[in-house]
This record gives C-alpha cells, sequence and structure tokens, in this order.
C-alpha cells in the first residue's frame, strides 16, 4: 500500500493505493488491472443539489432552445421586446465558457422563461418570440 496526497478543486484527499508489480513478462496474455475505489480519509462531499428544470410548453417555431445544459450568466430581453434574427439575448456558461444564444427569428419577446441564475438542460425552452 502507497499512501498518496491528492488536491482536487483545492481540496486535499489523502489516499491509500494498492501497488501491484506486473512481474518478468510472458508470452501469456497479461491480467486487466482491476479499479477499486480508495480509501479516502478525508470527508465525504454530498454531491450538488439537482437542477430543477422549470415548466416548458411544446416548442413552436420561435422558441429558443437551450443548446446545451449550464447556468444562465445573463438575459438581454424582456417581455414585449422587439428582436431581429441573429440578436444575442442570452449568455450561459457551461465548463466556465459561455454561449450566446441568439434569437432565432425576428419579432416580439412574447415571454422570458429564465433568469440569471437559473441552470438549464439541454432542450430546454428559454424563451418564445411571436
Amino acid at each position: 500500500m502507497k499512501k498518496l496526497r491528492i488536491t482536487v478543486e483545492g481540496k486535499v484527499y489523502e489516499v491509500l493505493v494498492e501497488v501491484l508489480d506486473e512481474g518478468p513478462s510472458s508470452s501469456a496474455p497479461k491480467p486487466r488491472p482491476v479499479v477499486t475505489p480508495a480509501a479516502v480519509s478525508a470527508p465525504v462531499v454530498a454531491p450538488a443539489a439537482p437542477v430543477v428544470k422549470k415548466p416548458t410548453a411544446a416548442a413552436g417555431a420561435g422558441a429558443v432552445i437551450s443548446p446545451l445544459s449550464g447556468k444562465v450568466v445573463a438575459v438581454s430581453i424582456a417581455v414585449g421586446q422587439e428582436v431581429n434574427e441573429g440578436d444575442q439575448i442570452i449568455t450561459l456558461e457551461a465548463m466556465k465558457m459561455n454561449t450566446y444564444i441568439t434569437a432565432p427569428k425576428s419579432g416580439k419577446v412574447q415571454s422570458v422563461l429564465t433568469e440569471v441564475g437559473d441552470g438549464v438542460e439541454e432542450g430546454q425552452i428559454l424563451a418564445e418570440i411571436a
């Protein structure tokens, strides 16, 4: 057994790892390595709360659909606002990168179904343009 220290996202964990010697090579096929969970001496961190999906309607021609899962960091539209096709209307952050969501068509914003700070999933309707 070998004791190692690993840092993940700023948290330090001490783990015990079993070291297996492969021995001299032979013509017999080598066994596949077996991966087992290591004993962790640091406290177990609970998983993050699940993303809560806001109710969505059936997607229409003017529906603005999220292309990926992420967090809403900016909403640049309001109900009743006129937008042109291609206007940047919502910004999502996923994996520390921003994705700009644009209006799929010109028209009037009928509804905005998300706000800054919301978690969204791929395929979720973010807004509707009439």
